[in-house]
């Protein structure tokens, strides 16, 4: 292993390259999700798939029994990778992933003893189908150490930015999810033999992340050891990681829970459809997140505060440019999309939903970046008391905004929700990055010129003026986007599509094309 190596991974450039790879590995599952889904609806059957549904489920909820020590095993390694303490590292791994094998091990041992009540008292399962998914349920148990390990796996690969690596691994692991079941119904219709499937390619990619860990750190080889006192600071930093990963499913689903408890069921689909649909933006700033959180981490070990804000506000940049244009389409031209999808009587319900939905989204992708840096930093604790303390306000405006508005004002709700957790976070990136600006000079002229562009493209125009008024925005966008861009990155606009390489003159890291 070479420091050199892990030192050239953080500029810019190949940043920009393994968010590429995140996002490939996030979306070409998907891809095939929506053609496999269909004809696993017919094959299956709406019940069947529901337990299907409900499999891949629980082995994604099961996998926090990690208690965040992945994440926290990606920060301690590039630490030590930024402190040139390489030697340290064996010995570290080893002990994370037996302890996170450990705590898997204590997950499965869970599932086990409460599968009979899953099954037979707190889901609504068809008496038929009772004893196959009890069945299915015990076999996915021994997936959950098998899905941690992978975890921490992943973290130590994360640390030395082998996203393309990482990208091989999981494209065929997210196919498969949905493929597999499909082959295996070719000759069964069981859903245990549809869970066995799965289980085994859960086993073939942790072998797989094992293998990859090996060869690019040969160490691990030969320094098969534990030392538990390293885990203290593991402890420390993954604990803290999972109260946050708990607490944000409860302020991303309670909104559901609530109108089903408080309006109607038919209202929970008028409401998350349009969140299911706008909320897979998240996946651009989550695959820069994946590189980017390492890096925060190797810089904040050297110091280097200056590396840390250019990355961050670069970060915050890319993924405004990118999401702004889809959230003001998404804004003016509601109505007619969920028409023209799911029919005048949906969108009614639906389109200002999905107009206040689009906008929390954009505040919210930005603020992954400072979630990334805060934790990165070594202070996760933030942001998990940010998510306690936001869970009673989240409460309290939910409750009233459906008392008054339905629906509309759970997504109201949402939406403070989201900017109240941005303009934490981004405060507190600031202040742990020693940043000599306040956060809010650089976000409130952005931000007002956004609402003002957003708010103008919800009047009620006829059509072509609708969309002639949201070309002349975009147009608007455009010139400043270019303003926004520096002198590499214009070159990089300029070439793209092309087949030759930028020119030498421009081609430095981005970290240095950052300067101001």
């Amino acid at each position: 292993m070479h420091i050199s190596a892990v030192h050239k991974s953080t500029p810019g450039r190949l940043l920009a390259r393994n968010a590429l790879w995140n996002i490939m590995g996030q979306t070409a599952p998907m891809l095939v999700a929506v053609f496999a889904i269909p004809r696993l609806i017919q094959t299956l059957g709406t019940a069947r798939f529901g337990v299907l549904t409900i499999a891949w489920m629980v082995v994604g909820y099961f996998s926090f029994f990690d208690f965040g020590l992945g994440r926290a095993l990606t920060k301690v390694v590039a630490d030590k990778l930024g402190e040139k303490k390489e030697h340290e590292l064996p010995h570290l791994v080893w002990t994370s992933l037996g302890a996170i094998c450990l705590l898997g091990t204590a997950g499965a041992l869970v599932l086990l003893s409460g599968a009979h009540l899953l099954v037979h008292s707190a889901l609504k399962i068809p008496d038929a189908l009772r004893p196959e998914t009890l069945r299915s349920f015990y076999i996915l148990a021994f997936a959950i150490p098998i899905v941690t390990v992978s975890t921490g796996l992943r973290g130590v690969l994360e640390a030395h930015q082998e996203f393309a690596l990482l990208t091989a691994i999981r494209i065929p692991l997210g196919i498969f999810t949905f493929v597999g079941p499909l082959l295996v119904l070719t000759f069964s219709r069981s859903m245990v033999a549809v869970v066995v499937a799965l289980l085994a390619a859960r086993l073939i990619t942790c072998v797989a992340h094992f293998l990859a860990c090996i060869v690019k750190m040969p160490e691990l080889r030969h320094g098969l050891g534990f030392e538990w006192s390293s885990l203290r600071d593991i402890f420390h930093l993954g604990g803290w990681m999972t109260v946050s990963n708990l607490t944000s499913p409860l302020l991303v689903y309670m909104d559901r829970f609530m109108i089903g408890a408080l309006v109607s069921v038919t209202a929970v689909a008028y409401y998350a459809t349009p969140f299911e649909m706008i909320n897979k933006l998240l996946i651009i700033p989550s695959a820069m997140m994946g590189p980017l959180f390492p890096a925060f981490a190797m810089n904040s070990a050297r110091q280097d505060h200056a590396r840390s804000r250019l990355f961050f506000w670069r970060a915050v940049k890319y993924i405004f440019l990118i999401v702004f244009p889809i959230t003001l389409l998404t804004v003016a031209f509601a109505p007619e999309a969920l028409n023209f999808w799911l029919g005048q009587a949906f969108a009614q319900q639906s389109a200002p939903v999905l107009r206040w939905l689009a906008v929390g989204i954009l505040v919210n992708c930005m603020s992954v970046v400072a979630a990334a840096m805060v934790q990165g930093y070594g202070r996760p604790d933030i942001a998990a008391k940010f998510h306690l303390s936001e869970v009673p306000f989240f409460l309290g405006t939910l409750y009233l905004g459906l008392h008054w508005y339905g629906i509309l004002g759970a997504a109201v709700a949402w939406t403070l929700r989201v900017t109240l957790d941005a303009c934490l976070l981004f405060t507190a990136a600031a202040r742990l990055s020693a940043d000599p600006h306040p956060a809010w000079r650089r976000v409130i002229p952005a931000t007002l010129a956004t609402a003002a562009a957003l708010l103008l493209s919800t009047f009620s125009f006829p059509l072509v003026a609708k969309v002639s008024i949201v070309a002349c925005l975009l147009l608007a966008y455009a010139a400043c986007a270019w303003c926004l861009l520096d002198a590499y990155e214009r070159v990089l606009v300029m070439t793209l599509g092309r087949t030759h390489p930028v020119p030498t003159s421009t081609s430095v890291p981005l970290s240095a094309a950052l300067s101001d």
